[in-house]
């Protein structure tokens, strides 16, 4: 189909690159998108192929916009009339469209759609169609590699002139805050272990979100790569550096449509793992009916392409998969989960044993990973650091290097909070919980916004209450929340108790 305009000379050049632009409105009516190859034709003689843009403000409908580089090379005068026609789609676009009808796509054109999203060309939605495209049949190994390599190199690096190891979880559990602990522990050995990590999005904390009841955790690069020379570690807020960029843009179409193919849940994982420069990597996996991932059978495929794209990048990968059907620690919420992990370091008398057997277990995989130790003897290592307050040591030099008080008690963190806490109606046994409703009630109290938001559980699956018990205790520094808080308590079915 061919369109007519008229010309318009902008003052605007590219350096050698031949650009036309149009009026965004008019584009979207013509179905000509930014990237697009459209064919200029004027007089009887006249033509050229350029990249189609849009522009806001310099061109009217009825016109078409062209920069220097164009009208400098080639006889067009102002008003004079082009026919316009579309020539070809961005090798972007044409890949979208290929992967949607299940076929394979080289590294070339990966490559093309991640650059692409990240300088924009590519909106949300043809980002959508991008991420449904992995429902339609699940990538190759290849393609995996393709989309981390073209997704890490697309933003800076770490470039660390040693051996790095890493932890990461999945997520889809609340609670669960054992990555500082990790980090902690495995740093106070010597280990290299730069840690970013997201804010929480659906959930009532991220571990970036925990951190940050402790100590900033919002640094460019070269404020992190100081923390990482003075301590060896780091735990900070990744949304702040330019890794893997492309990621965070298709994060944000997938979550308004709940919608995150495993693919994808491996390459955002995997493509900053190697923008950090990671060589050895524990994956962190629950599995259960209320996590991220349901069922043994999906968990046993994921290790197999973690471990298989991990060598790829000569990375060697871990997974530990865990049947897991409830929070594991007792806090859920930023400031509630950062008094489980300090009472852990600290070797508080009421700290959660099993956050501190999780966070024991990981780091002994890691370290055994890692050719520190010996098969086996990885967990005893870890423990005996939280035992001679090593790994306390540690998380206070983190913390001090990251702009906050290396001398903050486990209890300081939750001080000023409103509670109110809520008791059993009846006797019984606790046969489950219920992990979505507790991200409902947290959410409701304020979390992640409000740090002290959230709630600690008292009774876990298994133990035997009597009418009376208290069962969880809300948190808020809000009146109004609480309020809230309390009556989503009353609506939802936190523990079942038979």
């Amino acid at each position: 189909m061919a369109f007519y305009l008229t010309a318009k000379k902008l003052d605007f050049e590219t350096g050698g690159i031949l650009v036309a632009a149009l009026n965004e409105e008019e584009a979207e009516l013509f179905g000509i998108r930014p990237g697009d190859m459209v064919r200029l034709q004027w007089g009887k003689k006249h033509s050229l192929t350029v990249i189609a843009d849009y522009a806001a403000k310099d061109v009217a409908t009825g016109q078409i916009g062209l920069f220097k580089d164009v009208w400098k090379k080639h006889e067009i005068k102002n008003g004079e009339e082009i026919t316009m026609t579309l020539e070809s789609r961005p090798l972007s676009i044409e890949t979208i469209k290929k992967k949607l009808f299940g076929k394979p796509a080289t590294y070339e054109e990966m490559s093309a759609i991640i650059k692409d999203i990240v300088s924009g060309r590519l909106g949300e939605v043809e980002m959508t169609y991008f991420v449904a495209s992995g429902y339609v049949r699940p990538y190759s190994d290849n393609e995996l590699f393709y989309l981390t390599k073209a997704m890490a190199e697309t933003g800076e690096k770490f470039n660390l002139p040693v051996k790095v190891v890493d932890k990461h979880s999945v997520g889809g559990i609340p609670g669960n805050r054992i990555t500082p602990i990790v980090v902690s522990i495995i740093a106070s050995l010597g280990l290299v272990i730069p840690k970013t990590s997201s804010r929480a999005i659906t959930s009532p904390a991220g571990t970036a979100d925990t951190m940050e009841v402790l100590c900033p955790v919002s640094f460019d690069m070269k404020q992190i790569k100081k923390i990482i020379k003075k301590t060896g570690a780091c735990l900070v807020w990744g949304g702040g550096l330019n890794m893997a960029p492309a990621d965070d843009k298709i994060i944000k179409v997938c979550h308004p449509l709940a919608l995150e193919p495993y693919d994808k849940m491996i390459v955002s994982i995997m493509a900053k793992k190697v923008a950090t420069g990671v060589d050895y990597l524990v994956i962190d996996m629950p599995v259960g009916p209320t996590a991220k991932i349901k069922k043994m059978k999906i968990a046993n495929m994921l290790e197999r392409r973690f471990v298989a794209l991990g060598k790829k990048f000569k990375m060697k990968v871990k997974v530990v998969k865990t049947k897991t059907l409830e929070p594991v620690g007792r806090g859920i919420g930023p400031a509630l989960e950062a008094r489980d992990l300090m009472r852990v370091l600290q070797q508080h008398e009421l700290r959660p044993r099993d956050l501190e057997d999780k966070a024991i277990k990981l780091a002994g995989k890691l370290l055994e990973l890692k050719g520190f130790c010996k098969k086996g003897a990885g967990k005893k290592i870890a423990k005996q650091q939280l035992k001679n307050g090593a790994a306390a040591k540690k998380m206070s030099q983190i913390i001090a290097a990251q702009g906050g008080n290396k001398d903050i008690n486990s209890e300081e963190v939750v001080s000023g909070a409103l509670r109110y806490e809520i008791h059993a109606h009846k006797s019984g046994r606790i046969i489950a919980v219920n992990n979505k409703a507790i991200k409902q009630l947290c959410v409701n109290l304020g979390a992640p916004t409000d740090k002290l938001a959230g709630m600690h559980l008292h009774a876990r699956i298994g133990d035997r209450i009597k009418k009376g018990d208290k069962l969880f205790t809300l948190y808020s520094s809000s009146k109004a929340r609480r309020k809230l808080g309390i009556i989503a308590a009353s609506k939802l079915e936190i523990l079942s108790i038979k």
